[in-house]
């Protein structure tokens, strides 16, 4: 969702280097727009602030000119300030008066938009789709490593966000059903986390599971070749779609108009109730929004995405 802002920053001449966690950093280097990705083992939520201004110290030695945060915490704007970089754009998100020099009101805009803003001056329209670059000799060595020998079509059921995110298990057994009916060979994905959903969803059919073994330096080598990827709102979705994969994204308690992945293939379903978009991580009433969304209304959509 931020590539747009990255592209338009490399076309102004700049020299473009991300600051990303370890688990963003395989997929920032696969941008063309990036000259180089410094990987930073910062845990999500942790402050670390020796860590931090380690960081900044050494930070501070390429002498940096602009800094662009894109996260709204104050944690993620506090390096571009202890690094001394002049200048440092973001939104106003929590507490970052004066770590920040320029800021913008948080908006609610779709993201890529949100984000393009941030690179100042007028947003060209429309903004460029997503790419990631993926070498074919990676896309064999990674069909070797998890011994997939045929096209096939997977499905992403977890989500890190929280449960309300998550397609119901019954009805991605339904569509693994549905699809190995039709001659399509599923496959789940995930992280560690989705390891007990999965294995609830592997109890009830016989199918094949990269959940847990795929990491982030693979999965865009994974998600390459795919015929379809069927994925709650998340960030596989993202990745398939700027690869060109045909993705359907179901949506729930999010809204597709402010984060539906960017594709020539890549279309969004959601289940018209009246409570969404709630934006709850855990839903009260058993999230109607994705129940309703059946295994074949949904393996319906992915065979028109397919052969757009």
């Amino acid at each position: 969702m931020a590539q747009p802002l990255l592209v338009k920053l490399k076309k102004s001449g700049a020299t473009l280097h991300v600051l990303a966690p370890d688990w963003v950093a395989p997929v920032a280097r696969r941008m063309p727009e990036v000259d180089e990705v410094i990987a930073v083992p910062f845990r999500h939520g942790a402050a670390d602030l020796g860590g931090r201004w380690r960081l900044a110290r050494a930070l501070a030695k390429r002498g940096y000119d602009r800094a662009i945060v894109l996260p709204n915490s104050w944690k993620s704007a506090l390096v571009p300030f202890l690094a001394g970089i002049p200048q440092r754009a973001g939104y106003v998100g929590e507490l970052r008066y004066g770590l920040l020099n320029s800021t913008l009101p948080n908006s609610k805009l779709p993201m890529p938009v949100h984000y393009a803003r941030l690179a100042g001056g007028e947003r060209a329209q429309p903004l460029p789709q997503p790419h990631l670059e993926v070498s074919e000799t990676e896309i064999a060595d990674t069909r070797r490593r998890f011994g997939i020998e045929a096209r096939y079509a997977v499905l992403c059921p977890g989500a890190e966000y929280g449960p309300a995110k998550r397609w119901p298990g019954e009805r991605v057994v339904e569509f693994c059903r549905l699809a190995a009916d039709k001659g399509a060979t599923p496959v789940l994905l995930g992280a560690p986390g989705d390891t007990a959903a999965a294995g609830a969803i592997t109890a009830s059919v016989r199918v094949p599971s990269l959940v847990g073994r795929d990491r982030p330096a693979l999965l865009p080598a994974v998600l390459a070749e795919l015929d379809a990827l069927v994925s709650g709102d998340t960030g596989v979705a993202h990745l398939a779609a700027a690869l060109g994969t045909p993705v359907a994204t179901l949506f729930g308690p999010t809204d597709p108009r402010l984060s539906a992945p960017r594709g020539r293939a890549a279309v969004s379903l959601t289940h018209p109730v009246p409570c969404a978009p709630c934006f709850y991580r855990a839903c009260p009433i058993e999230h109607p929004c994705l129940r309703g969304l059946t295994a074949t209304a949904v393996y319906a959509r992915v065979l028109e995405v397919m052969h757009a």
